[in-house]
């Protein structure tokens, strides 16, 4: 199983972790200070983020969604979407396929 060790920074103010990767899923914790956000973005993933502290407003396509502790948020293949923290928050994101682009990047340790 592939993982990190260590927390990656990404944006400001958010950094992450690869929990474990297999062949074909993987999952990542990533947490957010305070008024910190995750950019618009797409990918040909599916993605399902489980929230597991805090208060974001996701924005997938032109819809907004207020989450919290507890929720969980489906995001469709190529879906354009982002993130803001409203309060400090974790969250626990599950990617398939893997997120070969990630991987490459964060130090991933194992097999």
């Amino acid at each position: 199983m592939k993982r990190n060790e260590e927390w990656q920074p990404a944006e400001p103010g958010v950094r992450r972790r690869i929990v474990a990767a297999g062949t074909a899923i993987m999952g990542m914790l990533v947490e957010f200070e305070e008024g910190a956000e995750g950019a618009v973005h797409a990918h040909p993933h599916e993605q399902l983020t489980y929230v597991a502290k805090g208060e974001l407003i996701f924005k997938i396509g032109d819809a907004e969604r207020h989450v919290s502790e507890g929720d969980a948020v489906y995001i469709p293949s190529n879906a354009l979407h982002g993130v803001r923290a409203l309060t400090p928050a974790a969250l626990f994101d599950t990617f398939t396929p893997l997120r070969e682009d990630l991987l490459a990047t964060m130090n991933v340790s194992g097999e």
